[in-house]
């Protein structure tokens, strides 16, 4: 195949082909987007690119910052920023089908390891308005059960130490803004993607935290005029893989070194507090501006999230590779259905336009969608960072209601024996977690086999950082015992069973 997508080949493009609706040439970057991976490649900047469509407005262009990598950049790079959106589902028989759009908001891309000074002077540029980040929850330094910033991580010592070459987000929020005061710019607005409880809440106390340690008018200015709006997001967003570029290739007649897949539904609630103004992403298809995105946070976190990684550690550890395999056993989607049923959908306020039996079977579809192969592994890791607030405040607020909490015991079982490393059919996959190494050596010295259940489970329940003041739930501790027990002995699908 000849040819690289860019800007020269989209005219030459097939016409079912969606691409940029203007004038990439007149645009400035209004936005700098801290975490250039899948998901805000296949989220906030197509609604932005919808939002630039819409009017005439260009301010709002991107710089997406890579962290650590090199390959987000050097991919986009030789494509004038242009990359595919694939958006796949199923038809009523059940065959794959796939609309392709090119989208066309991100302008450039840094990679902060590399040139940090760069990024800080992209947030302190006079054109930039919002700051953005999908960094995942461990991207935020902190500690899940207090959501204080974490003081003995690596790079937040070092971000403290080094000024000019931060590594973590939060040091480059800091030293960027720190430049932008010193510089006599503006306010800007943080805007936390990912999921988070009140991330926006949080990382303006993470930020605030850190910049009281960098300088106290500093802190005092971000705190009085830079703004952190709380928002929710939700779409599902797959790796991509080579067969993914092979067959967009194909549609497209040109090569696309990384495009990004997804499903067809999108949300995204955003709290309309904005520093320095903001696109207009609530097109049809886009954004929603709200007064107050907790109701709509804690449905996506509960409701989404928690069976998302409770269905994870049970199909690992039964051998399952991808979500759409391990929802359609019986047993795992029986369990799945009934935890959002009787214990998730309990916790949640009636929301006004969604019935809670609606919105698990639209959720049941999506998690079986079979043009969507979705890694249990990608949802599986840093489950450290993402089960305190997925499904230990659930449960928490299940016990305070002295309601049943036993199918989210499996879910904590499930991940307690997913620590092992290995499945229940003996095939090895490795950990991904910040903590890894802590909670590993935690359960390695409870022991094994039989008469290890209950240590491992006080091992696990037992670590503050992560469960915080369910440390001691005599109750809790047994419950998951019980559930690591049947896992340990007869596999997921009998744990599952039984939970029923």
């Amino acid at each position: 195949m000849a040819g690289r997508l860019n800007a020269a080949s989209l005219a030459g493009l097939p016409a079912d082909v969606a691409r940029p609706a203007y004038d990439r040439r007149r645009l400035r970057a209004g936005i700098v987007h801290l975490g250039m991976g899948a998901f805000h490649r296949a989220h906030q900047a197509p609604v932005t690119d919808l939002a630039l469509a819409a009017g005439g407005d260009r301010r709002w262009g991107i710089v997406g910052v890579s962290l650590r990598s090199p390959a987000t950049r050097d991919a986009l790079a030789p494509q004038d920023g242009l990359y595919t959106l694939s958006l796949r589902d199923a038809d009523a028989a059940g065959r794959p089908r796939e609309a392709l759009a090119v989208i066309g908001a991100v302008r450039r891309v840094l990679v902060a390891a590399e040139d940090p000074a760069a990024v800080l002077a992209q947030i302190a540029h006079p054109d930039t308005r919002i700051v953005s980040l999908t960094v995942t929850e461990k991207g935020y330094c902190h500690e899940p059960a207090t959501g204080r910033l974490r003081g003995e991580d690596p790079d937040i010592i070092h971000d403290l130490v080094h000024p000019d070459a931060p590594r973590s987000a939060i040091g480059m929020l800091v030293h960027g803004l720190r430049a932008r005061h010193a510089a006599g710019r503006g306010p800007v607005t943080l805007l936390s993607c990912d999921n988070l409880p009140a991330n926006g809440d949080t990382l303006r106390g993470l930020v605030l935290e850190f910049a009281a340690a960098v300088a106290p008018r500093l802190r005092d200015w971000i705190a009085r005029d830079c703004t952190f709006p709380n928002s929710m997001v939700d779409r599902i967003v797959p790796r991509t893989s080579d067969d993914d570029r092979q067959r967009i290739a194909a549609r497209l007649g040109v090569a696309d070194a990384w495009p990004v897949v997804g499903e067809p539904f999108l949300e995204w609630i955003i709290e309309d507090r904005f520093a320095a103004g903001r696109p207009a992403w609530d097109q049809p298809g886009g954004a929603r501006f709200v007064a107050d995105a907790a109701p709509f946070e804690r449905l996506k976190l509960r409701m989404v999230n928690g069976p998302h990684s409770a269905l994870a550690y049970l199909g690992v550890s039964a051998g399952f590779a991808t979500v759409s395999e391990a929802v359609a056993d019986p047993a795992l989607r029986g369990y799945l259905d009934a935890l959002m049923r009787d214990e998730i959908a309990p916790t949640l306020p009636a929301t006004p336009g969604l019935a809670p039996d609606a919105l698990r079977a639209r959720l049941l579809a999506r998690f079986a969608n079979p043009a969507l192969p979705h890694r249990l592994q990608q949802i599986a890791m840093d489950g450290s960072q993402k089960l305190p607030q997925r499904l230990l405040d659930t449960l928490r607020e299940r016990l305070r209601a002295g309601a049943g909490f036993d199918r989210l015991a499996l879910a904590v079982a499930a991940w307690l024996q997913y620590l092992r490393g290995h499945d229940e059919r003996g095939a090895s996959y490795r950990i991904e977690d910040p903590l890894a190494a802590e909670l590993c050596a935690r359960l390695a010295a409870a022991g094994e086999g039989a008469a290890a259940d209950a240590a491992r489970a006080r091992a696990l329940v037992g670590y503050a950082p992560v469960f915080g003041d369910l440390a001691g739930h005599a109750a809790f501790i047994d419950a998951v015992a019980r559930h690591a027990s049947v896992m340990r002995r007869h596999g997921a699908r009998a744990a599952a069973r039984e939970a029923l």
